[in-house]
Parts: structure tokens; C-alpha cells; sequence
């Protein structure tokens, strides 16, 4: 027998659909008030939105060949094609073969040097500032993880990039625009959002051509190293049947992995130091803590397993903002979920932003409490309660690369400044494909005693 999940009342339909466009996160918020399983019927299309933890298993993990990427990562192919973010099946498989050897813990814990001296680097610009006006702290570590990332994953130095980040905003801007039009407008259309997009666009695939360029140019001296971007290098020479789609694919995943491998963390830490400063008795412990744990010297990766307050002040700020807030799917086969039925074709969205602040998982959701991670609160949680980086298969490949950097940052900004927010300055979640800060985080920099 078909049961479908219940709905909103058709008088609330317009009103949901046109959050969609606005305001996102009111939508998600309004739907998971109508139950755990929600169904909103868009003319011939339907969304189904799950905010359990055994029904996200059941689509993330239990199920998930049957559940391809879906609105949101669809409209970014236009820029991503088919990367490690957007493509499935087989394409996907082996993608993450080749890159996943980068990630392993034991070449990510040979990084934690060049992580730190990132840090360092982050710490000594914004004392810069000291004294003076207020500096976009957001701005300042975007800088810090595209530094990271290049050092880490490249073996390139990203620095003399600073279009990135600017062209990468441009880009999600119009993936949204997009998904919330249902791709209505189209995209020949000699609209200033179109332009901009193309601008961005052709800026992406110059620095990615550039840094390819560059990465061959080393290698035909010294080989290969084991960074991702020589594995993906090695990979598309092996394509000989086709070079210019070898070409392009090279080019596509090797945006992807700059937009994964900067953007979430980046909004990680800009919500994490944003709630430290709201937080002055939790930022007091996180200094205390580094003080101890570092001294006046750089972490190293032992230092993750003292850094155990720091971990989860970020777990916690991950909670309230996850990076990735939500996983868009498209059934691809009929499905029944937690006893509901899911028709082929719909799209089905798993939202961690409304998982993470469920009244029924987490005691006073909204309050700032990093001591929801110590063990004994987190051994009877269900595991797919907490999602920040994904789960099942597709879990996030740079999580523990994106956990380090962002521990290792916010210990060394705590040990060393005081960040204070610019007055009147309200932060507010912008949600793109990652959570974004909208307008920034200007703040004002003095040292901490």
C-alpha cells in the first residue's frame, strides 16, 4: 500500500515554495515542523525532506546507489561537470580511487606542519590590524585554507590566486539562482547574473589550466609526487582514447577539489570565531587549553588528541552551521523510506542545518554547548544524528584534513588575539552550497592577554 509522507496545506504551499527562493533555511525550518518525513508537491515534480537519523541512513548510506546527486550540485555542473561533487556512479568510484590516497591519515599527519605555518601566517597577518580598523576575518581565513589546500593537496601555491575565492561566490550564486528558477531562465540570456557567471567561470578553468601547467612542468623534472593533484594529473594521461575529454575532466575535477577543499572549512571557521566572541567564557577555556597544550609553539598532529576542548568547540559550531547543511538527492528507483513511499524521479533532500537543531536529539538546540561532544554524551547519540561532513559513502574525503586545519587555527587565533565584532554587525547564514557568512565577519583585532 502507497503512504506517502504528509504535507503542507495546499493555502501554505505558495508561501513554502517561495522560501525556496528567499529564504532557505525558513523553508527547511517550516517543513521539518510538519513532521520527520514531508512531501511538497511542485507541479508534476515532488520533494520529499527527511529529518531522521535512520531515515538519512536509509538514502545516505543503506540505499544510496539508488540516490544520485540532486538540485543544487545538478546546476553546478555547468561549472563542475563531472567532479568527485557532482558525478555518481562509476565516474564517481573512480574519482575518489584516485584521490583518496592523498587523503590517508598518515600523509595528512605529515601536512600538520605546513597546516600550522598556515595558522601562523593567519595569526601574524591579522595582528597586522591590531590597533587599527576592522579586517574581514571571513576574507582572512578563505586566504588561510586556499593556502592549506595548495600546500597540502597541490603542491601549488594558490596565494597568487586571489580571484579564486571571488569567482567561486559568483559561481554558487547563479547554481542557486538556478535551482530555485528549476532552470526557467535560460542560460544564453544576456542577463548581468549570466555574465558574471561566465566571467567567473573562465577565470576558474584559466588558474586551473595554469596550476596544471605548472604541476607538469615539475613533474617532467622530478616524477609524480602523491599529491592529489599529480594523481589526477597521471589519471587523465591514461585516457588516450579521448584527449579532449581527458582534457576537460582534468580540468573539472581539479575545480572541484579547489572549491571542496577551501570552502567548507573556511565557513567553519568563520562561524566557529564568530561564536567565540560571543562566547567569552568558552573562548577563555579554548585559550586556556591552547596555552597549555602548545605553549608559545606551533601544533603538531599529536597535538589533536590535547586539543580535545578546541575539537569540540568546532564539532559544536559544525553543528549549529554545518558546512555542508544540505544533501540533495534524486530517487532514481521507487523506494520506501521509514515506511513511506518515494517515486522515481523526486528529489529527496536530507538537511543536517534541521537534523543537527532537532528538539528530540539535542537538548536546548539552539544554545552554543560544546560539551555535547564529550564522550559520555555522544556514546547513546545515533550516529547519524551528527552529519557535518556527510555520511555513507560519499562521507567528505578531507574531513580529517578540514578537522586539523580548523582545530589548529582556532586554537592559535584564541592563544594569541582578541577578536571583537564590529558593532551592529548581525551575522547571517547565507546557504549556498556551503553555509556561508553573508556580508562577511569584520572584526577588530587587539592582542589577547
Amino acid at each position: 500500500m502507497r503512504i506517502d509522507p504528509p504535507g503542507p496545506p495546499l493555502r501554505a504551499l505558495p508561501g513554502l515554495l517561495r522560501k525556496l527562493a528567499v529564504d532557505r533555511l525558513g523553508m527547511m525550518r517550516d517543513a521539518a515542523g510538519l513532521g520527520d518525513a514531508v512531501r511538497v508537491s511542485m507541479g508534476p515534480k515532488k520533494l520529499y525532506i527527511f529529518n531522521r537519523p535512520d531515515y538519512a541512513k536509509h538514502v545516505l548510506a543503506d540505499n544510496s546507489d539508488n540516490y544520485h546527486k540532486g538540485i543544487g550540485l545538478v546546476q553546478s555542473r555547468r561549472v563542475l561537470g563531472d567532479g568527485l561533487l557532482t558525478s555518481d556512479g562509476e565516474t564517481w568510484r573512480e574519482q575518489r580511487r584516485i584521490v583518496q590516497p592523498a587523503f590517508k591519515p598518515g600523509r595528512i599527519n605529515q601536512q600538520a606542519a605546513a597546516v600550522a605555518e598556515e595558522a601562523a601566517k593567519l595569526v601574524a597577518l591579522l595582528r597586522g590590524h591590531e590597533g587599527g580598523g576592522p579586517v574581514d576575518v571571513l576574507q582572512e581565513v578563505t586566504g588561510l585554507t586556499l593556502g592549506v589546500l595548495g600546500r597540502t593537496l597541490l603542491d601549488s601555491n594558490l596565494t597568487a590566486h586571489e580571484s579564486l575565492a571571488h569567482s567561486f561566490e559568483e559561481v554558487q550564486d547563479q547554481a542557486m539562482l538556478e535551482m530555485v528558477s528549476q532552470g526557467t531562465v535560460p542560460a544564453w540570456l544576456p542577463l548581468p547574473p549570466q555574465a558574471r557567471f561566465r566571467r567567473a567561470r573562465r577565470e576558474l578553468y584559466r588558474v586551473a589550466d595554469l596550476l596544471v601547467a605548472d604541476r607538469r612542468s615539475r613533474m617532467a623534472d622530478g616524477g609524480p609526487g602523491d599529491d592529489a593533484l599529480s594523481r589526477i594529473i597521471v589519471a587523465a594521461d591514461r585516457r588516450r582514447d579521448d584527449p579532449a575529454r581527458a582534457r576537460n575532466r582534468l580540468r573539472e575535477e581539479l575545480v572541484t577539489l579547489l572549491l571542496a577543499g577551501h570552502e567548507t572549512t573556511a565557513s567553519t571557521l568563520g562561524w566557529t570565531l564568530h561564536l567565540l566572541e560571543r562566547h567569552p567564557e568558552v573562548r577563555d577555556r579554548v585559550r586556556a587549553e591552547a596555552r597549555a597544550a602548545l605553549g608559545d609553539g606551533v601544533p603538531g598532529p599529536e597535538d589533536l588528541h590535547r586539543l580535545t576542548y578546541t575539537t569540540m568547540v568546532v564539532q559544536e559550531a559544525m553543528r549549529l552551521f554545518p558546512p555542508v547543511w544540505i544533501l540533495p538527492r534524486v530517487a532514481q528507483q521507487r523506494d520506501v523510506v521509514g515506511g513511506y513511499t518515494v517515486s522515481a524521479g523526486s528529489d529527496v533532500l536530507v538537511c543536517p542545518y534541521i537534523m543537527h537543531r532537532h528538539p528530540g536529539l539535542w537538548e536546548d538546540p539552539e544554545r552554543f554547548d560544546p560539551e555535547r561532544f564529550e564522550p559520555r554524551q555522544t556514546a547513546d547519540r545515533p550516529r547519524y544524528a551528527y552529519i557535518p561532513f556527510g555520511a555513507g559513502p560519499r562521507f567528505c574525503v578531507g574531513s580529517n584534513l578540514g578537522m586539523m586545519e580548523a582545530v589548529f587555527v582556532t586554537a592559535l587565533v584564541t592563544r594569541d588575539l582578541d577578536l571583537r565584532t564590529v558593532a551592529g554587525h548581525r551575522a547571517v547564514a547565507e546557504p549556498m552550497l556551503s553555509l556561508r557568512m553573508r556580508g562577511g565577519l569584520p572584526m577588530t583585532v587587539s592582542t589577547a592577554r
